[in-house]
């Protein structure tokens, strides 16, 4: 299978990047399922049910949120409605929507997507995202029902990100970091088979601070002091991500490649 992971969308500039290239991008790279990042999507922060509708409207297969999954409060209702999004497994045992799904891809192979926050640096306490994993994983071997399994894993600190990549090498088909909007450039086959990147990126505009405009960040670091809200910078916007394809039979990835396309980023492609 041919997938595509999409990193955080960012504002509106994010969200044009998306419904201009993904319609593009899945026929010419032929893919099979693509997942996007959608947690900030709206102004910056949360994702509304409009703006969710845009991305699976322009192509994607699931959307995935993060820390600010419910700061869109209609989003609380519109989960349950839209079972193509889903929320992280450990961001509440009350949060309405689900944490990991079994999806159907265009080629008619099942997909399982699941979503995990990690604890370390992150503003709130999340219970253990490796506990959360595990018996999703459990219920859903590689290469059985699932054909091919992706883990975002949202947080902060790239050794969190490492640690589950190392967790779930053997039993998912990619394991995906988000969060931190900046891409990094360690894509990786790991050797149970299993594809790894610590951080996907943002689709945003870079000519910003992690997709806001920089002159309220630059004074909150400078003066200590904040004076306006941060607004999501509206230039143009690159796409960022990475691309796996996966070995029929096995269901583990046989390459990877970062993806940026559009904007200021370095030009990267499968």
């Amino acid at each position: 299978m041919k997938l595509l992971f999409l990193g955080d969308v960012m504002g509106r500039a994010g969200r044009r990047a998306i419904t201009d290239n993904l319609p593009r991008l899945r026929q010419e790279w032929k893919l099979d399922f693509i997942v996007i990042n959608g947690e900030n999507a709206t102004s910056g922060i949360g994702l509304s049910g409009a703006h969710a509708k845009t991305l699976l409207e322009a192509g994607a297969d699931c959307i995935t949120l993060g820390d600010h999954a419910f700061d869109q409060k209609d989003m609380l209702q519109f989960i349950e409605q839209e079972p193509r999004v889903i929320r992280p497994l450990n961001f509440s045992k009350a949060a309405p929507g689900k944490g990991a799904r079994l999806f159907t891809a265009q080629n008619g192979r099942k997909v399982l997507v699941a979503q995990a926050l990690g604890q370390v640096f992150m503003k709130r306490p999340f219970d253990d995202p490796f506990s959360a994993v595990e018996p999703v994983l459990k219920t859903h071997p590689l290469g059985g029902q699932a054909a091919a399994v992706i883990v975002d894993m949202h947080c902060e600190a790239t050794s969190e990100k490492m640690a589950m990549g190392h967790f779930c090498d053997g039993r998912a088909s990619l394991v995906v970091g988000t969060h931190t909007h900046v891409p990094t450039a360690d894509a990786m086959v790991l050797p149970g088979g299993t594809a790894y990147l610590t951080d996907a990126g943002m689709c945003g505009d870079y000519n910003s601070v992690i997709g806001m405009e920089k002159a309220e960040p630059l004074r909150r670091f400078i003066t200590g002091m904040p004076r306006e809200r941060f607004i999501p910078a509206a230039g143009e916007a690159t796409l960022a991500g990475v691309y796996v394809e996966t070995d029929d039979r096995t269901g583990k990835a046989a390459r990877i490649a970062m993806v940026r396309n559009g904007g200021l980023l370095e030009a990267a492609a499968p």
